[in-house]
């Protein structure tokens, strides 16, 4: 795994190369098995299925949560992940109700983001019963020791009982705080090896492992079958290294997802989902649209 510094000194050294237009890339051959979540058009190598993380556009959610789905589905997102915006995550509807919304525009809702300490039971009973794919937890903040993110590991193995009861899987979210080192050891390799794969999955922020100073390729690699879903989330250049919200338009940034999505699409993951919380220049909805240009026009 590489060090933070060594890390960014080869960023600095391919990133030109990363920069280029899509279509100076090459599309490898590829005899790998299709994602079931984002399948990769045969013919051009380029991303079938790609969603939104609805947080990107939470303020507009929060004015007027059918509007802005409507909206963002007619910029090409075919699937979507939410989060709990005080008003649960199917926005005031019944879970049926949001389905019935989502499928008439012709857009999945895969997964969201939400509380899973409380009322877990009959949340993936409603998600389940609507097929959603997965319920994941978005955020549990810094432990204060190796031994606490065990239990945290525990939690999570009893967690995805539930979820896959209800037919569903569970996932775990990242943030950079578990790539800090702790007691000699990096608190998600922890998180990992301490839970169950047929039970606990992960959504791996790729923003948040290239800022904590790792690849995020490796990690990937490293833990084959584990990531099953990923979200897209450009670094902008024009700010620092570690500046905690520096998200950008996605492929005006300084991130390699040409290769990082091609590695995560070999090692296992299913889903890829674009979120982006800073907006220099721009809003949240007019990102939102640029980057779904982005993904439908990405070439592996």
């Amino acid at each position: 795994m590489k060090n933070r510094r060594k890390f960014i000194q080869l960023s600095a050294l391919f990133g030109a190369g990363a920069m280029l237009p899509l279509q100076f890339c090459s599309s490898p051959k590829s005899d790998s098995k299709e994602a079931t979540g984002a399948m990769i058009g045969s013919a051009e190598g380029t991303l079938k299925d790609f969603g939104l993380q609805l947080y990107s556009v939470k303020e507009n959610m929060a004015e007027d949560a059918r509007a802005t789905i409507s909206t963002v589905a007619g910029f090409g997102y075919t699937q979507l992940e939410g989060f709990d915006g005080g008003k649960g995550i199917f926005w005031g509807m019944s879970n049926k109700e949001f389905k019935s919304f989502v499928d008439d525009l012709g857009v999945e809702f895969i997964a969201s983001h939400c509380n899973t300490f409380e009322n877990l039971e009959s949340l993936a009973e409603e998600a389940g019963e609507i097929g959603m794919k997965y319920l994941i937890n978005p955020y549990i903040g810094p432990q204060k020791s190796i031994d606490e993110y065990k239990r945290m590991a525990d939690a999570f193995n009893k967690q995805g009982e539930i979820c896959k009861q209800n037919g569903l899987r569970f996932a775990y979210h990242n943030h950079g705080y578990t790539f800090t080192e702790l007691e000699g050891q990096i608190p998600q390799d922890v998180l990992i090896e301490n839970t169950d794969a047929d039970l606990v999955d992960f959504e791996m922020d790729t923003y948040w492992v290239y800022t904590a100073g790792y690849d995020p390729e490796e990690y990937i690699k490293k833990y084959p079958g584990r990531f099953t879903l990923g979200h897209v989330k450009d670094k902008s250049g024009d700010l620092p290294f570690e500046e905690a919200n520096g998200s950008t338009i996605i492929g005006s940034g300084i991130m390699d997802f040409k290769s990082i999505l091609r590695t995560g699409k070999d090692h296992g993951m299913d889903y890829f989902i674009v979120e982006q919380e800073r907006f220099e220049g721009t809003n949240p909805m007019e990102a939102a649209e640029k980057n779904a240009t982005y993904m439908k026009s990405f070439v592996f």
